[in-house]
């Protein structure tokens, strides 16, 4: 017998490289991972960690346990959901988390409409960073996790991770009243190379968009202040400190006297929305309804990308995923 609890430990240690990261990633302790490896190869009568030094390797037999850990997942999450299916109503704890911007455009409006179409539902919604989503969502501590994918990010051949595209969010030029490029039929990107830019450089998903959109266009920003939130940002703005890029779905402070610039030219900067969920737990009716209400916020919001909610999933074995870039969303 497999515990799928074990099975994830190995899963996490092969993505982090340490028992110790591990550990951290998992909020258990050291020795705890360590035994819960040693308990699953007990389980399954194999060798699964030889030491090197101080650190240890996965055995050939470990690399081939994980090779089946994502179909023997999807397998579960599929059951799980089949099980749920018998139901006669949707009911239960829905999970969410996600980027702040993410949750202020997307999931309040979901949620507010689940209220009314399945009362049983109770939405449990939690603010994290990109990268923190994807560990939660492995971790099984959420049900539905709104991403911005940047460079870091898994890719969509990670067969861990089943991709739902919501919005494709247009980003804005943020800049105080009467400056040079407060234009309103907008300005192409590359104005902008001798601003200073208001970002947060760590943490915060924002700042490899900025960097990517800035090489796009042919210069690298130079930051002047490393702010995170947004009516923090917008108030440097105003004060003169800097120029910021805005997404389109975040509001402009009413009282701050900034001004929002649309970016002529191509590629226009622009962040993509994405619901990540498990392979399998899709299937869900929990989940359904989640990504149901997300897709309609969505269109309310700007529309979702493609045709439909179709997931979007890896057919080829993407391996463990580096960590996701982060930031405020």
């Amino acid at each position: 017998m497999i515990d799928l609890r074990r099975l994830n430990v190995l899963r996490a240690l092969a993505e982090h490289g340490t028992v110790t990261a591990t550990a951290a990633a998992l909020h258990l302790t050291p020795s705890a991972v360590s035994q819960q490896i040693r308990q699953l190869a007990r389980d399954l009568d194999v060798e699964l960690l030889r030491p090197e030094g101080r650190l240890v390797r996965l055995t050939p037999a470990a690399r081939l346990l994980l090779r089946h850990a994502d179909t023997l997942y999807a397998q579960w999450e599929v059951t799980r959901a089949e099980l749920a299916a018998q139901n006669e109503s949707v009911a239960g704890t829905l999970r969410l988390c996600g980027v702040s911007s993410a949750i202020a455009a997307l999931a309040a409006p979901a949620v507010a409409g689940l209220r009314g179409s399945h009362p049983g539902v109770t939405p449990l919604i939690i603010e994290e960073e990109s990268g923190d989503c994807y560990r939660l969502l492995l971790a099984g501590e959420t049900d539905i996790a709104l991403v911005l994918p940047g460079p870091d990010a898994p890719p969509v051949t990670d067969r861990r991770f089943a991709h739902v595209p919501l919005l494709h969010d247009r980003q804005d030029l943020l800049v105080p009243e009467g400056h040079r490029l407060a234009r309103p039929e907008g300005v192409p990107l590359a104005e902008a190379a001798e601003e200073g830019w208001i970002v947060k450089k760590r943490n915060n998903d924002t700042y490899p968009l900025l960097t990517v959109a800035c090489a796009a266009a042919g210069f690298s920003p130079h930051i002047t202040h490393q702010v995170k939130e947004w009516y923090s940002v917008s108030a440097l703005v105003e004060a003169g400190l800097g120029v910021c890029l805005l997404p389109r779905i975040v509001p402009v402070p009413s009282r701050h006297a900034v001004v929002r610039v649309p970016l002529r030219g191509e590629p226009a900067p622009a962040r993509r929305i994405v619901a990540c969920v498990r392979p399998g737990s899709d299937e869900h009716p929990l989940v359904a309804a989640g990504l149901a209400a997300l897709r309609s916020a969505a269109r309310e919001a700007g529309g979702v990308e493609g045709p439909d909610f179709a997931r979007v999933t890896g057919e080829a074995g993407g391996g463990p995923a580096s960590p996701a870039y982060q930031g405020p969303g």
